[in-house]
């Protein structure tokens, strides 16, 4: 009777799990998700999990390869190799293509995220959690509005010191933002005292970690993986699993892409109103590449002054041409036609059009076109240049 019992109770404990981790793969199957990081501006993504997720294969689970391999590569974060994570890993090995692409773009991005993990004291190993949010897309945007390549919601970025404003989102910002996640996992850390918890945290929130803790009284991951929310139970091993594919995708015949993005980089002070236009086409840049190194402007304008100068970044070899080029930028600013700044055109002289001393009223005009876009902008600076015209701007 008791054998009985005992078969009826593991038979139940597998069913559990097989629903769990359907709901999980259900969630995420259903996510809507970005398929490049080298995207226009505004464009707008939901980076829930966006890879398609197949069952775990009993075979490959119970070959202890992937737990080695994992053992080998385990440092400060705790890599736990189980059903879940060889899921997660089969899932990634299903999309080669975004898989090379990531790594091309990690030759740029993972330095700067290194430089300020070390900096802060965190585990290097988790720079590959950046993959999981944003796939090292800095402009990556979620459908509940968290953005940049550590997809922090606008409340928690203002807490840890990110700027937020009419022309600035550090949160798109690679070194500011890689900071600020830094210091989050460091604070969930010091809280928690288990790494796997702190990443746990970073999906779901501290409270919610709290919570799971508490209802399974128990401060394992994987004891209290049921009680977290759906997404976040699927995050972890996600994390794991890039991790593990990041350090051996070699295995699996994954060529990496090249990285488009210059690897010579060098940044320069601006302490004027700059267009990313004006600059891109005085140093004969492509302006794509200008506003992915610079994706902290949104607006296509580094809003520098000399009271608050902003850093703007640049391949190093124009950089001589940018200082011997500074003055001329600034003329420049003065016959931008705004309406570059929003599609994209070429940026043309209007200097014939409005006369040089409302020179100081033109960022006046730019926030009433910004404000009216997609309405009628065209007629609105046609009226606003006949009114200036006749002196009565």
């Amino acid at each position: 009777m008791k054998q009985f019992l005992w078969v009826v109770i593991a038979v139940c404990l597998v069913q559990f799990a097989k629903t769990d981790a359907y709901a999980a793969r259900k969630h995420r199957v259903h996510a809507k998700g970005m398929k490049c990081c080298q995207v226009s501006r505004g464009d707008k993504y939901d980076i829930g999990t966006v890879r398609a997720v197949k069952s775990a294969n009993s075979g490959l689970y119970s070959n202890n390869i992937y737990k080695k391999r994992l053992d080998s590569i385990s440092r400060d974060v705790q890599l736990d190799y189980n059903e879940y994570v060889q899921t997660e890993i089969d899932n990634y090995l299903l999309q080669r293509s975004d898989i090379a692409h990531e790594i091309g773009l990690a030759r740029y991005y993972f330095p700067i995220y290194e430089k300020a993990f070390r900096e802060a004291g965190i585990p290097d190993e988790i720079k590959y959690l950046s993959i999981v949010e944003s796939q090292l897309n800095p402009n990556a945007v979620s459908r509940v509005g968290a953005t940049g390549p550590w997809q922090f919601m606008s409340s928690t970025a203002r807490l840890y010191g990110l700027t937020i404003d009419e022309y600035t989102d550090e949160r798109r910002d690679p070194v500011q933002s890689s900071y600020a996640a830094a210091a989050y996992l460091k604070d969930a850390y010091q809280q928690f005292g288990d790494w796997l918890l702190a990443i746990a945290s970073y999906n779901c929130g501290k409270d919610n970690v709290i919570r799971a803790i508490e209802q399974a009284g128990s401060n394992d991951f994987w004891a209290i993986r049921q009680y977290l929310p759906v997404e976040t139970r699927g995050y972890v091993p996600s994390y794991i699993a890039m991790t593990y594919i990041m350090h051996f995708y070699n295995k699996y015949r994954i060529e990496p892409q090249n990285c488009a993005l210059t690897m010579n980089t060098d940044t320069v002070q601006v302490d004027k109103m700059i267009s990313l236009n004006s600059v891109a086409r005085v140093l004969s840049l492509d302006i794509n590449l200008l506003s992915i190194l610079n994706p902290s402007y949104p607006r296509m304008l580094v809003n520098g002054s000399t009271a608050a100068p902003k850093i703007m970044v640049i391949p190093a070899e124009a950089k001589a041409k940018f200082v011997a080029s500074y003055n001329l930028l600034n003329s420049e600013l003065a016959n931008i036609d705004y309406r570059s700044i929003y599609n994209g055109q070429q940026v043309l002289p209007v200097e014939k059009r409005i006369p040089l001393h409302h020179r100081k009223r033109k960022f006046e005009y730019l926030a009433a076109i910004n404000k009216h876009k997609g309405t009628n902008s065209r007629l609105l600076l046609a009226k606003i240049e006949t009114k200036t015209k006749i002196g009565k701007g």
